[in-house]
């Protein structure tokens, strides 16, 4: 395996890979497969917070505004675990880490790993004639299990030129899928400020990377999330932020421009999404809300009105059966966690989409500290397994000038949530997201609330039986113990 995930495989036919003719370049209509292209475009770290058309009026997102406009845009999309590796192993199998052993960060030293078993969506689409490509960040293992045809080599912040490096893939004749995975918004490299204040770059450069107008913020303009101390260490970086935001954007906008000139448009699903939610404290790595609702814009042939706004409950283990329907396949003969939401696209409020699951066990290998989610229409249940521990921060977010600010300060609030509460959480829960949409209100502790409790508890047991979730087991057992090694 290579270490390092930008090359450029040679396994396929030179003919994909060696330029367009002027013949490829005029595709003709009547030359376009019966399968759809299909693009899913995953930005790293990327909020609702920010982007226009959920409502943002200061970041400038034309391109991403324009999918929506021209697509559906779901407003109860939900990746499965708030961590970059563990999402985008769901997002490429359809099923929930905990079940397949991705159960945590795959690079450097964390080396967590997908069992080698499980088939993943790449896989499927090229057994069923599809040329397979990716680009930018990776993070999964192993390479057996998410295996491309073709992989290409670019910076994953150079956003226009990643938009050009697949221009071939755009152009050859052979129905494509196209991976491509922005590094932006996530912080960047290193994440320690010097001064401690100091914004991260969130991959900012000077002048910006080759093609991108650099759009730049004021930290006086942003919009601060109720969940973020409103302070000047925050604003800064949101503005840093928000330029991150904005070379997705235009990168995205390039890599249309240049399916349209494939003559691809009417032919192509094109799909963003991001893996998790802001690279904040009280975002990403947690199961609140802005750690797991997130964007997700679809843009199909099959949808025929146009600008919608979908309130299904949906979640990233929805998106390989959607895909995989959408390219024709039988998924009564594939094995996911979830179900294809193709036939209820364009719908505003499709009946029986009216609930989710969610599991994080680790970010960092340091990082342990599973939870489990059931989440509908009203009420969220958090189940924190490990919750005589305190709250591990991931390396990011601990060294972020906004918790810092708070920290050094020794401020009793983070947003809107004390930071003793934060630090050290109960075992559950419990939400009325109608009421208390910032999840501050636990009534898991009400005896009123005792019923709904119990009920909800069900659930997350049928769940973890249902996905053979290993810490199915700590229901039975004190936490100090780690189960027997029985299987379910």
């Amino acid at each position: 395996m290579v270490p390092k995930p930008y090359f450029l495989l040679v396994n396929v036919v030179p003919v994909i890979l060696s330029g367009c003719s002027d013949e490829t370049r005029k595709i003709r209509d009547s030359d376009q497969p019966m399968q759809p292209n299909i693009i899913l475009v995953v930005s790293d770290d990327h909020g609702t917070d920010a982007l226009g058309c959920y409502g943002n009026p200061i970041v400038k997102t034309p391109n991403l505004d324009q999918l929506a406009d021209e697509g559906v845009r779901f407003v109860n999309a939900y990746c499965t675990s708030s961590s970059c590796s563990a999402s985008r192993a769901s997002i490429l199998t359809g099923r929930f880490s905990h079940g397949i052993g991705h159960y945590g960060h795959e690079h450097d030293y964390h080396h967590f790993s997908t069992f080698d078993t499980v088939r993943s969506l790449p896989q499927f689409l090229e057994e069923a004639g599809y040329l397979t490509a990716r680009i930018g960040k990776y993070h999964l293992a192993p390479e057996s299990v998410y295996s491309f045809n073709v992989v290409l080599d670019c910076h994953p912040r150079s956003t226009i030129e990643m938009a050009e490096k697949c221009r071939d893939i755009l152009f050859q004749p052979k129905p494509f899928f196209l991976y491509l995975c922005y590094d932006d918004p996530h912080r960047d490299f290193p994440f320690r400020s010097d001064p401690w204040y100091a914004p991260n770059s969130f991959g900012n450069v000077p002048g910006g990377y080759p093609g991108e107008e650099v759009v730049v913020y004021s930290p006086d303009d942003v919009i601060v999330p109720p969940f973020l101390p409103d302070t000047e260490e925050t604003r800064r970086e949101l503005a840093e932020y928000y330029q991150s935001v904005s070379r997705i954007d235009q990168g995205f906008g390039r890599l249309m421009d240049i399916l349209e000139e494939a003559d691809k448009v009417d032919n192509t699903i094109v799909i963003y999404i991001s893996d998790n939610g802001i690279a904040f404290a009280g975002a990403k790595t947690t199961t609140y809300d802005p750690g797991i609702r997130l964007p997700c814009i679809i843009k199909a042939p099959e949808i025929e009105n146009k600008g919608v706004v979908n309130n299904a409950m949906i979640s990233w283990v929805d998106l390989t059966p959607t895909i995989l329907d959408f390219a024709g396949l039988d998924m009564d003969t594939i094995y996911t966690h979830g179900r294809s939401f193709k036939d209820i696209l364009d719908e505003e409020n499709p009946e029986g989409w009216d609930e989710i699951f969610a599991s994080h066990t680790f970010h960092e290998v340091t990082m342990y500290y599973p939870m489990r989610v059931y989440q509908n229409r009203r009420y969220k249940l958090i189940w924190n397994i490990a919750w005589q521990l305190p709250y591990p921060f991931a390396s990011d977010l601990w060294a972020s000038p906004t918790w810092q600010g708070v920290h050094r300060r020794e401020e009793p609030y983070y947003g809107k949530r004390k930071v003793t509460d934060y630090m050290q959480r109960d075992e559950f829960e419990l939400y009325d997201m109608v009421n208390d949409p910032d999840e501050i209100n636990n009534l898991a502790g009400k005896p009123e609330y005792r019923e709904k409790l119990d009920i909800m508890i069900e659930e997350i047991k049928d769940f973890q039986l249902r996905t053979r979730d290993p810490w199915l087991i700590m229901w039975d057992n004190e936490s100090v113990f780690q189960g027997t090694g029985v299987n379910l």
